[in-house]
Parts: C-alpha cells; structure tokens; sequence
C-alpha cells in the first residue's frame, strides 16, 4: 500500500515594517552594484574601477530626475540612505582585510616615508588651496581626502566624520552636501582617469627604475584600478611595488578620520551656546575605523584561508559599488558643471601637488 506524500508547509516570514521601506532601495544599489561589476569585468583590466561604473550609474540617476518623483523616492530613498552609510562602513571594514602589516614592513622606512611625505602634504596642501581658491570648506575637505588616501571610498568614508547638515537642516545645506559630495567623487574619477596616461610616460621619460616608478604610481594615484592600470604599462615589478604602496597608503585613512572626527568635536564644543546642536558624544574613533583597524590585525595572523578571503573580497566588492552608486544618485551632473569651476582647478591643483611631492620624495629617498 502506498502512502500519499505527506505535505510540508512552510512558513512565511513576514517582513517587519523597517524591513519593507529598507528594501526597495537596497535591492537597487545592489542591483546597480552586480551590474558594475558585471561591466567591469567586460573591460581591459584595471582600466575603470568598478566603484567608479557604480558612482557613474547613480549620477546618471541621479541627474535625470528619476529620485524627484514623490513616489519612487518614498520608495528607495530609506534604503539608498542605509547603503550610503551603514552598508558603506561594512564596507570599509572588510577592506581591511586587503592589507597586512607584513606588507607595510616590505616597504621599507623609505618607502613609509614616501607614503607619508606625499599623503600629508597632499592633505595640507590641498586644505589650503581650497581656501585660497574660497572653495567650500566640506567640498575642499572631501577632494583633499580623496586625492591625498584611495579616491572614492576614502571620500565616502570622510563623510561619515566629517561635519554636515544634520536632522532638521537647511534644505539648502543639505543639497550643498551632496554637491560637494559629487564634486569630489567626479574629480578623483577624472583626474585619477589622466593619470593612468601620464604617470607611465613620465615615468619612462625620467628613466626610473620599476620600484621607483611603482612607489610613486602607489603613492600618488588616486583609485585602486587606476594604480593597477598606470603600473601595470610599465612592467610587473613597477605593478607589485604599486600595489603594496597604495594598500600602504590606505592604511593611512584610519589616523585620518579619527583626526578630522576629534578636531569637528572640539570645534562644536568650542562654538557659542545658541550654535551647538545638542547631540550625544561621538566616540572618540569612530567605530567603523575600529573595525578596519582590527581586520587588518586579523589578516597579519596569517589564519584566514585564501578561500576566505576571496569570498570576503567578492562581498567587499558588492557592498562598496553598492555604496558608491547611493552616494552617486545624489550628483546632479548638469549643476556640477555649471557651478564647479572653482573644483575643477582645485582638483588640478591638488593631483599636480600629490603628483610632483611623491616624485620628489621617490627620488629623493630611493
């Protein structure tokens, strides 16, 4: 005698009510996100980044107004905000996991001190450049941190220290956030995108040698893939070099926050009674700085398997071109043009000032 197969049923867990206004927009990023890399991978290696693919899809969105509609933006704005911050900082902690203090060693204190050289001055300099040229204060500090540490996810990353508008803000300084948040990101993309041209020629033009031509394209160029593009021409020595200097360099993003988030909460607490914005203290370093500290202490144990860390790269991957295409949406191309002149010859002025200290230093030093 047989027995009819006996029904199993499962149960369906409802969504919470966070969960459903969440969705919507973080099923887009993501989306957005698979799809830039997807492009990225159909592309010459190490051309564009796929974090620049992401960044560029969402100011296309961004700029055609698709967000203005009340209805579309009820319905993925809550998640884009998640993705921009929350999802962004994950991000950024996973990214620890690229980097070992073994690899800081390799360098060398020459090569350290290349690195710091050419990422303080850049910093500095490009601080006091945007004053002189009255660039907005939070535009200047976005590109200095862009041009100075790894392009579009150290800018993305100072803007969760960095001080801006917060609840209850103008609408008027909220759209000059995203605009200097836009100006930033754009520059590092163009800029960065010249140099992958011009660092290879200047480099066989000055005659140095591959480890010297490699220290100075890790220390100077602004993204990941532009640094494996521009070093990569040259020859497989000059790309290794690069590599361990630009992964050096990014270390340099967690003294960074940490300094600019202690120097925004001395000032509010110096600013006049009626100017201070009651709020709960800040800790003193941000705890997504924490967690990309500790994840490159766990990849210096030399415990995780290269499986994991493949895996962890992919998920790494995923959520910043997640991130970068929320922050993207924000960007209105045809108002950054038509109001960025000013950024444009500070984002000139400060790749020409990163470009020439690191040569200096490289030349100098090695």
């Amino acid at each position: 005698m047989f027995r009819r197969p006996r029904t199993v049923h499962v149960r369906q867990v409802p969504l919470s009510p966070t969960a459903r206004a969440l969705l919507p927009g973080v099923a887009l990023a993501t989306c957005a996100a698979l799809a830039s890399i997807a492009a990225g991978a159909l592309l010459p290696a190490g051309s564009v980044s796929p974090l620049v693919v992401a960044m560029f899809l969402g100011a296309v969105v961004g700029s055609a107004g698709i967000l203005r509609s009340r209805t579309v933006s009820r319905r993925v704005l809550p998640g884009l905000a998640l993705t921009s911050r929350t999802i962004l900082r994950t991000g950024v902690v996973l990214l620890g996991l690229q980097l070992s203090v073994h690899q800081l060693v390799g360098l060398g204190w020459r090569g350290l001190t290349v690195i710091a050289i050419t990422v303080t001055c850049t910093f500095v300099g490009t601080s006091a450049l945007g004053r002189a040229l009255r660039v907005p204060a939070l535009t200047s500090l976005y590109v200095a941190t862009g041009f100075a540490i790894c392009g579009a996810v150290a800018i993305a990353a100072m803007r969760g220290v960095a001080p801006g508008p917060g609840r209850g803000a103008r609408e008027e300084d909220s759209v000059q956030a995203h605009e200097a948040l836009g100006t930033a990101l754009a520059l590092v993309t163009v800029y960065g995108s010249v140099a992958v041209v011009a660092f290879p020629a200047v480099a066989s033009l000055l005659g140095l040698s591959a480890e010297q031509a490699g220290l100075w394209i890790g220390a100077s160029v602004q993204e990941v893939a532009q640094v494996v593009a521009a070093a990569g021409a040259l020859s497989g020595a000059a790309l290794a070099a690069a590599t361990v200097a630009k992964l050096a360099r990014v270390v340099l993003l967690a003294p960074l926050l940490t300094l600019v988030s202690l120097t925004g909460d001395r000032r509010a607490a110096a600013a006049p009674a009626p100017e201070r914005v009651p709020a709960a203290r800040p800790p003193l370093v941000p705890g997504f700085v924490l967690g990309f500290l500790l994840a490159v202490a766990v990849r210096s144990t030399g415990l995780l398997p290269d499986v994991v860390l493949d895996a962890v790269g992919v998920l790494r991957d995923v959520l910043l071109a997640s991130a970068m295409f929320a922050l993207g949406t924000s960007v209105d191309v045809v108002r950054l043009v038509r109001t960025g002149r000013r950024a444009l010859v500070l984002g000139a002025a400060s790749a020409t000032l990163c470009a020439g200290v690191g040569l200096a230093a490289t030349v100098t030093l090695t």
